[in-house]
């Protein structure tokens, strides 16, 4: 009785049918590779968004070459009643569920993204070693573009099982953190009241937010970590330039030996 069902679904296939399924596939055929072959052409000889729109035309193009070769070929092979196509709308149904259940999931975690809020426009955060500003919020994924002007987008499913960290929080305060590594041999103190000055004379800091020099002791020297705010989150890599360059200036004029590290000690060294 099953196999009656089944076979049911099917209308005969004759040598016609065999013909104008085999002409469809032909002629979508060539219409796709025509795409690849002309856009790519048509598109070297425009600028701009101009040239970027065309190229996205090609896999729009087979896209929809597909989409009206399935409709048309549907109807030659199964039997188009009200049965037969509830039947095959449910399983093409679950089917496209399966296939987009990571979009479906990237939709729900936007709207759980909107309220939680754990990233808004303007804010810096990383994702699975991605660093960079957001610049817009989609429904599926959220837009970062990094220090080197690279454009990422992170769909918001990053959110069930990566962390988010977000440098500055829908604030204008970010922490920026120097590394600098000195020879044991030199006065604490006196580095420590140098650093604060460095970063105190910077054009860029924020003199409302407090500036902070953590030092540790390794067997290879000594670590300090001179933390302190830009004025705004996007001057944060100029701050950071600004504190090394002027920093080992000040150090050098100590005068401070740095430590040398070997491999095997940068392997080992942690940031706290």
């Amino acid at each position: 009785m099953d196999t009656e069902k089944i076979l049911g679904l099917f209308r005969e296939i004759t040598s016609g049918v065999l013909i104008e399924i085999a002409l469809v596939f032909a002629v979508a055929t060539a219409i796709v590779l025509a795409s690849q072959k002309v856009l790519p052409w048509f598109a070297d000889h425009l600028h701009g968004k101009q040239r970027l729109f065309a190229l996205a035309m090609i896999p729009t193009i087979r896209v929809i070459v597909f989409i009206i070769g399935f409709v048309w070929i549907v109807p030659l092979v199964i039997e188009p009643t009200m049965q037969n196509m509830v039947a095959i709308l449910g399983a093409a149904g679950l089917a496209i569920g399966f296939a987009l259940k990571d979009y479906v999931s990237s939709l729900i975690a936007g709207i759980v993204a909107v309220y939680e809020l754990p990233y808004r426009p303007g804010d810096w955060i990383e994702v699975e070693g991605t660093y960079g500003e957001v610049k817009h919020i989609g429904m599926r994924a959220v837009e970062i573009v990094t220090p080197d002007d690279t454009v990422v987008f992170i769909p918001h499913l990053k959110l069930w099982s990566n962390l988010i960290h977000n440098a500055n929080n829908g604030g204008p305060s970010l922490m920026c953190v120097v590394d600098f590594y000195l020879h044991p041999e030199h006065d604490a103190h006196r580095v420590k009241h140098l650093l604060e000055d460095v970063a105190l004379t910077s054009p860029y800091v924020q003199l409302a937010k407090p500036i902070v020099v953590v030092a540790k002791e390794e067997p290879w020297g000594t670590h300090y970590r001179l933390k302190a705010y830009p004025i705004d989150p996007r001057q944060q890599f100029q701050f950071m330039t600004d504190l090394t360059a002027r920093g080992k200036n000040c150090l050098r004029q100590l005068p401070v030996n740095f430590a040398q590290l070997s491999p095997e000690h940068v392997v080992q060294a942690s940031p706290y």
